[in-house]
């Protein structure tokens, strides 16, 4: 039996998540903790019942802008990132309009996005700004990190050089479809698995902002409105529901990557041995 596929991986955390959940469950009710302190997880469970229909129009909410911010994220980082590694002029003249957006804080973006554009499409937005960076770099080092005796090899036998920009430009292409492209692919698949959780956090974010303006639907405005009205038990349901969607967000591109890596990249293949 492979260390991969023990079943100690799972039966660990879980004996400890259910050690923890059954301490919880049992320091609020021996101690007597009023709920609108801390709600004991059996009453955050009776929570997530009762008030289901309204947590589940704000995660269907949140999942939506998550992934269709990612989904964006994937397709502009790609696009730019190509175009990025085809031209040193155009990399040199926008790469660094990207790393501003990245290093500026969506969280002192966001108000001013609630401002200039309509609540949907500025929490659509932060999600897209904040995953957009990881699949544009991590795609680029892929593109770049091909050997170049590989380059060179490939420009020998399958791509001539020659003095036409437009024959340059098809031996490009023709590098960056049959080379670059199956080099870049782990990379790209990091970023995604990373691109998906800041995804979420930055719907997150942006919801919240719109919440304190007294607009939003999505789970991060239940958790302000659940705040101001000191209704805790449905603060941590939601609360919940949210690290339960990242956990399945994560899971998923995890899974994606695996199946599209497990038959010939070193990392997918040492989790089969």
């Amino acid at each position: 039996m492979t260390a991969s596929s023990s079943p100690l991986r799972i039966i660990l955390p879980v004996m400890i998540f259910a050690a923890v959940i059954a301490s919880w469950e049992a320091a609020v009710r021996l101690s007597g903790i009023p709920p609108y302190i801390l709600p004991a997880p059996s009453l955050i469970g009776t929570t997530m019942v009762t008030d289901w229909p309204l947590l589940q129009a704000s995660l269907l909410t949140t999942l939506q802008t998550t992934l269709l911010g990612l989904v964006l994220a994937v397709l502009g980082g790609v696009l730019l990132a190509v175009i990025l590694s085809l031209s040193r002029i155009v990399e040199y003249s926008l790469y660094p309009f990207a790393v501003v957006l990245q290093v500026t804080p969506v969280i002192a973006i966001a108000p001013l996005l609630l401002i200039y554009m309509p609540q949907d499409v500025a929490v659509l937005t932060c999600a897209w700004l904040v995953a957009f960076f990881p699949v544009l770099s991590n795609t680029m080092l892929g593109l770049q990190s091909v050997d170049r005796n590989l380059m060179e090899l490939f420009a020998l036998y399958g791509a001539p050089a020659s003095r036409r920009p437009l024959a340059r430009f098809r031996s490009r292409l023709k590098a960056l479809w049959y080379l670059r492209r199956p080099a870049a692919l782990p990379a790209f698949l990091a970023g995604l698995r990373i691109a998906g959780g800041l995804s979420l956090i930055g719907a997150v974010v942006a919801e919240m902002a719109a919440g304190s303006a007294g607009a939003g639907s999505g789970l991060a405005y239940r958790i302000i409105e659940s705040q101001y009205r000191l209704n805790i038990p449905r603060l941590f349901a939601a609360l919940v529901l949210l690290a339960l969607t990242g956990i399945g967000l994560y899971l998923l591109l995890a899974g994606i990557s695996h199946l599209l890596l497990r038959r010939w990249h070193e990392s997918a293949l040492t989790m089969q041995r």
